[in-house]
């Protein structure tokens, strides 16, 4: 009897790893959702790329937007409601720019482990900020930190929304100067690449702009949108 309750505790132990093993995965896959379309670089042999930038509008939005101008790319913002509302300007100057602007949620909270409601909440309300830019593209989705489980893709399969990974991270979960963001970027893109910076926050990201660009370019690269490099 003692042996078979040890037996059983252990399978039973077993189960409970081996689901929160794959949850773990699951919840942190950029190739992987449970439904709906998930891209994080496009299959493609031309030189194609695609800028993505996270967070924010911060109140650095003016030095990124010029940075972009000078040379002379569309990236495509992934924003979070609560920071368009705070900062209308920055969201509207965006979208003036001609800049692709994409959902990046409400409060930037992990959507894991949250009900229907909360996805519905978080994605429609930011919705409803982009739409008070001017901006009136197509609205792609991107999850903070890149989670998600069920709710999540579930709304976005219901609802017709490409959930945008990437495949390139420079600057993600580290602290990268300059030099690092523009080596590691240049390394790692391949056609039909998505590159995610984080220049709201930081710096030396922002200034390995000119260098990515510059450098791609001689290598034959074209800057696209997210939207025209899911056309590819």
């Amino acid at each position: 009897m003692l042996r078979r309750l040890s037996i059983g505790s252990a399978l039973a132990l077993v189960l409970v790893v081996l689901v929160g093993v794959g949850t773990y995965f699951l919840m942190n896959s950029r190739t992987y959702q449970v439904a709906g379309r998930l891209v994080d670089r496009v299959d493609t042999a031309d030189k194609v790329v695609a800028l993505t930038l996270d967070d924010g509008p911060s109140d650095n939005a003016p030095q990124v937007l010029k940075v972009l101008a000078d040379a002379g790319i569309t990236a495509t913002f992934y924003l979070n409601g609560r920071d368009l509302a705070a900062r209308p300007d920055a969201g509207r100057a965006i979208a003036a720019a001609g800049h692709e602007i994409g959902n990046h949620t409400y409060n930037h909270r992990r959507m894991v482990f949250v009900s229907d409601e909360t996805v519905r909440t978080e994605i429609e309300d930011t919705d409803a900020e982009i739409a008070r830019t001017g901006y009136r593209g197509p609205i792609t989705f991107r999850p903070p930190y890149g989670k998600k489980l069920w709710s999540l893709p579930e709304y976005l399969a219901d609802h017709d929304r490409t959930t945008v990974m990437w495949d390139v991270e420079p600057d993600s979960g580290k602290v990268a100067t300059t030099d690092e963001v523009v080596r590691e970027t240049v390394a790692e893109v391949r056609p039909g690449s998505i590159i995610l910076l984080h220049v709201m926050s930081n710096p030396d990201s922002l200034a390995a702009i000119p260098r990515i660009v510059a450098e791609l370019r001689a290598d034959g690269y074209t800057f696209l949108t997210v939207s025209q490099l899911l056309t590819r």
